[in-house]
């Protein structure tokens, strides 16, 4: 990244085909190993979720254990991880969005509940601060990327979407976790702990 320009615009889009889609209608020909650039962009990607919320014994190791006596697990914050097999995509999105040369960043995820949560999850897990606004668009065509990326929507017009996501991927976790648990403990089923 040592040739981009201060004011370079980071775009995080959810899958490297829709990165190279918009890349190319940016002219950010330039190809490395996990991202694309010129033009004043850095385009790269997430690859589906790249944080995510933690397991129970990674938020308290009491609950490494399934017994039955520690239900209902009940966090009093929801800490993000990186998991191995995302671990080095990851640490190039947090290094690109981290990066002084980078004025803002836009969100390409897919248009939707689920693409929001991957962008907010990563943006919160690599501790960005920078402002950051939405690309939210149903087509790749170049004129559709081009017409999107021309006006794209404040950030902060998301935080309804991002806090519904939010709410989702929480009580999939309290639910999937605790229930899987109790059904376990109660059918007397064999644990991997």
């Amino acid at each position: 990244m040592a040739t981009q320009d201060s004011g370079t615009v980071a775009v995080l889009a959810e899958k490297p085909s829709v990165a190279r889609d918009i890349a190319r209608v940016r002219g950010a020909t330039s190809t490395h190993d996990r991202y694309l650039h010129g033009n004043g962009y850095v385009v790269t990607w997430a690859i589906g979720h790249l944080a995510a919320l933690a397991q129970p014994h990674e938020i308290d190791p009491a609950w490494r254990q399934w017994r039955r006596d520690l239900l209902p697990m009940l966090p009093e914050y929801w800490p993000l991880v990186v998991y191995e097999k995302t671990k080095n995509q990851f640490e190039v999105v947090r290094k690109i969005v981290s990066s002084p040369r980078i004025s803002r960043v836009v969100c390409a995820t897919d248009a939707g509940r689920e693409g929001e949560l991957i962008f907010r999850y990563i943006y919160e897990a690599a501790q960005c601060e920078k402002p950051f606004s939405r690309l939210w668009i149903s087509s790749l065509t170049p004129d559709a990327i081009r017409n999107g990326l021309a006006s794209p929507r404040p950030g902060s017009d998301y935080e309804l979407l991002a806090d519904a996501a939010r709410g989702r991927s929480g009580a999939d976790w309290l639910v999937g976790m605790n229930l899987s648990r109790r059904i376990v403990k109660k059918l007397k089923l064999p644990t991997a702990e």
